[in-house]
């Protein structure tokens, strides 16, 4: 494992890490934030959307100062895997920077798209490895397609995170733009293996074991997208325990992340206590 760089942050340590992947056939970077003072220390997992690298929410979210007052380490993951001989396409919304958290059976994706045996498996060997973190105490959040898949981990991985929460979540995939064209090109035409990434419908079928806080914006433009109320309908249908708020006036942008991170950061610090 590389280090690719450290600095100092409220009292703790900032730092992005390069590795090979063997799920994703490909060198991966992420971010670590390690608060002040000695660990194991909680984690909690921050899962970034379309377009994001390791660095959109490391230096736009203003998480580092709340997680260094609670002592928990802050992991930013890559969205999709890069470099030369990954797979692209021209669209925002598929390819590199839109792995959307599923790991791909098609062509041309499947050698390198493997991003949820990457964030479930292989990252956590390496940073439990590596660091001084707690495996028995995370939490997991994440914004957008990350909202997507904190949701969707956390509810295929019963017992592993204490608290989940997330930010403007693609909650409906199968019934999206914003998930339907990205589950045909991953996954192929079988619509059935699709309904293992829908938090909706998993919520539905299954619950999840842990606390859960949701944010979403009343501006956002891209509501039609996200289909927010399908995840609230099946809250509602489960009786699952469940916080969502409808934010006044806010958008899809890091200036709402940033808006609510220290409501998330406290809300996880109460579950990893």
């Amino acid at each position: 494992m590389e280090t690719v760089s450290e600095n100092a942050c409220f009292g703790g340590v900032q730092g992005v890490y390069r590795h090979p992947s063997e799920a994703c056939g490909c060198e991966m970077t992420f971010g670590l934030y390690l608060p002040p003072g000695e660990g194991p220390h909680p984690v909690l997992w921050y899962l970034s959307g379309l377009t994001c690298t390791h660095e959109n929410a490391m230096t736009k979210a203003g998480a580092q100062a709340w997680a260094a007052e609670a002592g928990i380490a802050l992991v930013f993951p890559d969205t999709s895997p890069r470099g030369e001989g990954v797979a692209d396409d021209e669209a925002f919304d598929l390819g590199q920077g839109a792995g959307f958290y599923v790991d791909a059976t098609e062509a041309p994706w499947a050698p390198h798209f493997r991003m949820w045996s990457y964030v479930a498996d292989e990252l956590p060997r390496v940073l439990f490895h590596n660091f001084a973190l707690d495996e028995e105490r995370q939490g997991i959040t994440g914004h957008s397609m990350g909202g997507h898949g904190a949701l969707t981990l956390a509810m295929r991985y019963p017992g592993r995170f204490a608290s989940v929460s997330a930010f403007a979540p693609i909650a409906n995939p199968t019934r999206s733009d914003w998930g339907r064209k990205q589950f045909a090109a991953y996954l192929g035409a079988d619509e059935a293996t699709w309904k293992a990434h829908d938090a909706a419908l998993l919520m539905r079928e299954h619950g999840l074991d842990a606390p859960l806080l949701i944010d979403q914006g009343t501006q956002d433009n891209f509501l039609d997208l996200l289909k927010p109320e399908a995840l609230a309908g099946a809250i509602a249908e489960r009786r699952q325990g469940a916080v969502m708020r409808m934010q006044k006036g806010y958008d899809h942008s890091y200036f709402f992340v940033a808006t609510f991170m220290p409501d998330h950061v406290a809300f996880h610090a109460e579950a990893l206590a």
